[in-house]
């Protein structure tokens, strides 16, 4: 059974902004509602303070569609909802102008005109922010919502309503109006600049590996191109001299022959040095790299007199939690350690904000698990709960390893 908030430590740090960011706007839709809709029941009450809620509602939950329709097509995962957004700034448009109906034609009342005049201006305002999540030329946004505030005041003026009354409500629907479609604007570009964060970090990770094999197709090319080349020569050289019967070219394909177990063996050497790892540098290099990103990374133990085998596995298990902790969760401190209980090597790798394993992340687990499992060893990673990730490895040592290591 899974704990309270799993499915929340469960998300990417991206996908946590852009739920906080929907669910901030969801909840502003409702304040529309507990704030001007259920405030009427206190100013008018009976059949009217039902109709104003019911008008109120319509116009929060259409609004909620909006934020849900208008950050997906933030993100690309639906077309920009051009209807949708119409129908959202006729229907506001609408609830104002019978807000506006109340308050000439309905009861006789302070507390009718003050509820008619909370939804009028709450209708423009919330219509006109919620609105520009749809939206992405800044010209436009300030087009709506001055468009907005001119509206209201017009409709007021219209009515008969003062000059300066007029104009105060204008100022106000456009203060309203504006301050959501700027909060509206700041949550879009927020939410797109941690996710091209996120990608940035995805794609130097992609980089890094890129750069590293061609580092080891450079190596390949020294070691072969010139060999390969000679190769070619003698071996032309030996056809030459066959077909001229001379016995020079027994001795050329000699040399060919000799030449190409060179290569061979040069060959096995670069990939032997590509798959051994020195675990003292790659801790050191994981050191660095996490305290580049900002992870405070401590590392303790000493790895001196292991076994090359034992230094290369356990390299490769620094190298992936290291790739893990920078491309998976957002983790502020990272602990390494090294211990030496009897007979046996232990690793420890914790730390804090984590996520669960991605695929990519898991392929990677099991990968080591294979490199481990060929000397004997095991590897345990889990979640540790207080948002720390648990990997730890261990490797058995022989006999003959001990006092290796010990003398």
């Amino acid at each position: 059974m899974s704990r309270p908030g799993g499915w929340w430590r469960r998300k990417s740090t991206p996908a946590k902004v852009e739920t906080y960011t929907r669910w901030s706007f969801h909840f502003v839709c409702l304040s529309e509602v507990a704030a001007i809709g259920l405030s009427s029941f206190a100013q008018v009450g009976g059949r009217l303070a039902v109709v104003l809620l019911l008008l109120v509602a319509v116009h929060a939950a259409v609004g909620m569609a909006v934020v849900s329709r208008a950050l997906d097509w933030t993100r690309g995962r639906r077309p920009q909802p051009v209807r949708l957004l119409w129908t959202f700034g006729v229907l506001s448009a609408a609830l104002a102008v019978a807000a506006l109906g109340i308050a000439e034609h309905g009861p006789s009342g302070d507390g009718v005109d003050s509820a008619a005049g909370s939804v009028f201006g709450a209708a423009l305002s919330y219509g006109a922010g919620m609105i520009t999540l749809g939206m992405r030329d800044r010209r436009r946004v300030l087009a709506l919502v001055g468009g907005f505030g001119a509206g209201a005041g017009l409709m007021s003026w219209a009515l008969g309503v003062s000059g300066p009354v007029a104009l105060a409500t204008a100022a106000i629907v456009l203060a309203g109006a504006g301050f959501i479609a700027f909060t509206a604007v700041f949550s879009v570009w927020l939410l797109n600049a941690v996710f091209a964060l996120d990608e940035a970090r995805e794609t130097r990770a992609r980089l890094a590996v890129a750069e590293e094999r061609l580092r080891f197709g450079r190596d390949l090319h020294d070691v072969l191109g010139r060999n390969l080349a000679v190769i070619s020569l003698k071996s032309e050289l030996a056809v030459q001299l066959a077909r001229r019967e001379r016995p020079e070219a027994v001795e050329q394909m000699i040399e060919v022959q000799r030449i190409a177990q060179d290569s061979q063996r040069e060959v096995r050497d670069v990939v032997r040095g590509y798959r051994e790892v020195d675990l003292e540098t790659e801790l050191s290099g994981a050191r660095g790299v996490l305290r580049a990103a900002g992870i405070d990374c401590e590392v303790t133990g000493d790895t001196a007199g292991l076994p090359g085998e034992v230094q290369s596995v356990l390299g490769w298990v620094v190298r992936e939690a290291t790739t893990n902790v920078l491309r998976h969760g957002d983790a502020k401190e990272c602990t390494v350690s090294v211990r030496r209980p009897e007979g046996r090597v232990v690793l420890t790798v914790r730390n804090d904000g984590a996520e669960a394993p991605s695929g990519k992340s898991g392929s990677g687990l099991a990968g080591l698990r294979e490199r481990l499992s060929a000397v004997g060893g095991t590897l345990d990673a889990a979640l540790a709960g207080q948002g720390e990730f648990l990997l730890v490895a261990e490797v058995p040592l022989t006999a003959e390893t001990v006092l290796e290591v010990a003398s």
